[in-house]
């Protein structure tokens, strides 16, 4: 099985978004929401956009793999989905954004939940 190793590569990315958020907040003392810090309002959307979009990908590359065994376009979709989120994070992340990094992270993303989800469906076809 493959996609529970790039799941946990995954957990950790989260788990590091989570601590800056958190340590974010320690530092500029917002125990809740953003108090319209631009830089804080960045690392939620970061995170909570992780959270959003991780799980669904990871579903549909786990039910994908164990439909098809698919090795080696299991293996080219996560290594995308965990570029796609680093690149996106770090778009993101940063005050004085460049767009460029947003775009290619959401399309890296988007593209493995729509190849997955293609694929997938193809196989009951």
């Amino acid at each position: 099985m493959i996609v529970p190793v790039y799941a946990a590569i995954l957990a950790l990315i989260f788990v590091a978004l989570s601590f800056r958020t958190l340590s974010l907040r320690r530092s500029k003392g917002i125990a809740i929401g953003t108090s319209d810090d631009l830089e804080m309002t960045r690392a939620m959307r970061v995170h909570s956009n992780f959270a959003e979009y991780v799980p669904l990908a990871l579903i549909l590359l786990f039910f994908f793999e164990n439909r098809t065994g698919g090795t080696t376009l299991v293996h080219i979709l996560c290594v995308l989905l965990i570029v796609g989120r680093v690149v996106h994070a770090y778009g993101v992340s940063q005050v004085e954004e460049n767009f460029k990094f947003r775009v290619t992270g959401m399309v890296l993303t988007l593209g493995t939940i729509i190849s997955a989800s293609v694929r997938l469906l193809a196989t009951y076809i």
